[in-house]
């Protein structure tokens, strides 16, 4: 089985739901304090899970109109940058820094928004033949184990083979919102399934005709996490997709590629311990931001701040 060296994260999205503020500004550039206390955008800290796990190249799926800020982003520092007079070490150190992600990443354009599967299928002369790991762009991972949630899925993704799947355990008011799975659990290989079935976006009926599971509580589903591992077969099922037309609200799914993996039989999901927060949506935007804060460097001084203010029923 070959090492994961590469990582596709999608970001070419236009962030409608957070209009206005993605008006100028790409939706996984929206600033977060991270859990360190620095300010960063939601899409260094997908570059810097992928790094931190051992992933040696980053593709970034953009649109024409963010590439060159995201380039711009992960450059040198430039001459107004280094005239600035705060704390000279911070900006030379975080200067230095993203100049280092960024000599890891490469920006793959897709010109039409065409959808999250149209996005995967353009990353396939940056992945070549090789497993690659990727990422939804719009998704904080705060991981709840010492290992980041990368890793965690590596190390599933080394016992299983295969196409990997992270998921999460989401109750069935909110399947609607997510492709959903169920599976046979795998014996060897803990909190890990073997997947049997798949529906992109299912509503509650069909999620219980469909894929109910006896293991996981009543009203209980598996849906996606925003995390996958895929071989290069997961390009030759999207290619078929896109070849044959199959749309839905005018864009090509991933989870119609992804259903036909399935099929093939060699389909895994894994449940970790983590979260994954989607700043797509301002509620999603407001539970990261809290949920980084409380886990970091901040994390004392605003659980004071909050009784202060009569606590979280205020």
């Amino acid at each position: 089985m070959r090492n994961i060296r590469k990582a596709v994260i999608t970001a070419a999205g236009r962030g409608t739901r957070q209009f206005p503020a993605t008006r100028t500004l790409q939706k996984e550039m929206l600033p977060l304090v991270d859990r360190d206390g620095i300010t960063k955008p939601a899409l260094q800290l997908l570059v810097e899970e992928a790094v931190n796990a051992g992933i040696e190249q980053v593709g970034i799926v953009v649109n024409p109109e963010s590439e060159a800020g995201i380039r711009a982003y992960f450059g040198a520092l430039t001459d107004e940058e280094a005239g600035w007079g705060n704390d000279k070490q911070l900006l030379y150190e975080q200067a230095e820094h993203l100049q280092h992600l960024g000599e890891r990443i490469v920006t793959i354009v897709q010109s039409e928004p065409l959808g999250l599967g149209h996005a995967v299928y353009l990353a396939r002369e940056f992945v070549g033949e090789e497993p690659f790991i990727m990422y939804l762009g719009d998704h904080v991972l705060l991981p709840h184990a010492e290992k980041n949630c990368t890793q965690q899925v590596l190390d599933v993704y080394a016992q299983t083979g295969g196409t990997l799947s992270a998921v999460r355990r989401t109750a069935e008011e909110r399947v609607h919102l997510y492709g959903t799975l169920a599976g046979t659990p795998l014996p060897s290989v803990a909190n890990t399934l073997h997947v049997t079935a798949m529906i992109e976006k299912p509503s509650v009926e069909q999620a219980r005709a469909s894929l109910r599971m006896s293991t996981l509580p009543e009203r209980v589903y598996y849906c996606f996490f925003g995390i996958n591992v895929f071989t290069p077969e997961i390009f030759e099922c999207l290619e078929r997709t896109i070849a044959e037309g199959h749309r839905m609200k005018g864009e090509y799914q991933l989870t119609t590629a992804q259903q036909m993996l399935v099929e093939r039989g060699s389909y895994y999901a894994c449940e970790i311990a983590g979260e994954a927060l989607d700043i797509g949506i301002p509620q999603g935007y407001l539970e990261a931001q809290m949920a980084l804060g409380l886990a970091g460097t901040y994390g004392d001084a605003l659980r004071r701040w909050m009784n202060e203010r009569g606590g979280c029923d205020r």
